[in-house]
């Protein structure tokens, strides 16, 4: 005797699984996202200073004491206005700040490459501007860093301990808010 299955309540079953994936969706936070990297080493790199192609940076450059790595860029329109808090933090908290500069145009594969003498000038307009907060900014045309890093845009920041540990990772500007609720607990921890 074969027994029959029945299927009149599957289309209910698939729908009840369907509206909780989808009210899952609706009610998560974009900009929270469990990065890979966190309590992990900052990926190794070598690549050229924004402004001089004769410096190159490592991770070692970032062993000095902790540092928020933040991903930018001139066509960005949120880093600009990300900068001005930026400034604030690095002048009147002390926090060093290192600019990973990636150019959204630049795609050799496409034939398109970017035009280096022009970012550069288009980046010391725009940090004249609205404040430098960057003690250096290291130039990723190829995104090579970023990817390693999981960025999926501008901006992003990324807190990294003295050690090149990184603690934190953060998707979207960082603002007054963002950086007392989320950012400063772990700066004030890491940097004592």
């Amino acid at each position: 005797m074969t027994k029959k299955i029945n299927f009149r309540f599957l289309p209910l079953v698939v729908f009840v699984l369907l509206l909780g994936f989808l009210l899952k969706g609706l009610f998560s936070d974009p900009s929270e996202r469990d990065s890979a990297l966190i309590g992990k080493s900052f990926p190794q790199f070598e690549l050229p200073d924004l402004n001089s192609n004769n410096k190159m940076h490592t991770p070692e450059t970032l062993l000095t004491e902790p540092v928020l790595v933040n991903v930018w860029g001139t066509w960005c329109t949120t880093c600009k206005y990300e900068l001005p808090f930026l400034t604030k933090l690095a002048n009147e908290y002390d926090v060093k700040i290192v600019g990973l500069y990636y150019d959204q145009n630049h795609a050799p594969e496409f034939g398109e490459y970017a035009d280096i003498p022009t970012i550069r000038v288009e980046v010391k307009e725009m940090l004249a501007r609205l404040g430098n907060p960057y003690q250096y900014n290291i130039l990723d045309l190829d995104r090579s860093l970023s990817l390693d890093l999981g960025v999926t845009g501008a901006p992003e920041s990324f807190l990294i301990d003295a050690n090149g540990i990184v603690r934190m990772h953060h998707m979207g500007d960082v603002n007054e808010r963002i950086w007392r609720e989320k950012l400063a607990p772990v700066w004030n921890e890491i940097s004592q």
